[in-house]
């Protein structure tokens, strides 16, 4: 077994498929899923925009009660890994901060898939923008405020 993979296997954690040059579809959920008032969602959602353009192009995002989609595509510089590091710990830290808590905010583990086709994208956006309809949040996807992508 590579070294890397073993690594991630002792520590309980899964090998995630990482190139550079791909876009990822993410899903990453708070632990024992806890729900995220509407001030901690706000935070979450500034926080990963926060290096969109820099670090990585972030095309699509919405923050739901207990967990967060969105689709990324890491600059050359990123991985996936770093990304992803970047996005739970300053929302982590920053919904500690505002809501006076402390400790882990987001499962260790996240779910990534490389997105292969733009059909597959398309679908992916669809998807992740009417999670809040399907989830009885709201009517229209358009009418749920944690719903984020440059283009809207």
């Amino acid at each position: 077994m590579p070294v890397g993979i073993d690594t991630h296997v002792r520590r309980g954690r899964l090998p995630h498929l990482e190139k550079r040059g791909r876009t990822y579809y993410v899903t990453f959920c708070t632990k024992s899923r806890v729900v995220l008032c509407p001030v901690a969602r706000d935070m979450v959602a500034q926080e990963c925009i926060r290096g969109h353009g820099e670090r990585y192009w972030l095309d699509c995002l919405t923050v739901m009660p207990d967990h967060v989609h969105l689709i990324v595509f890491p600059y050359e510089t990123t991985t996936i890994s770093e990304v992803l590091r970047l996005m739970k710990g300053a929302s982590s830290y920053g919904v500690n901060s505002i809501l006076g808590r402390s400790g882990p905010l987001w499962q260790r583990e996240s779910f990534d898939r490389m997105i292969r086709s733009e059909e597959s994208l398309s679908k992916k956006r669809e998807y992740i923008f009417n999670n809040p309809v399907r989830a009885g949040l709201v009517a229209r996807w358009e009418d749920y405020p944690w719903n984020w992508s440059p283009s809207l």
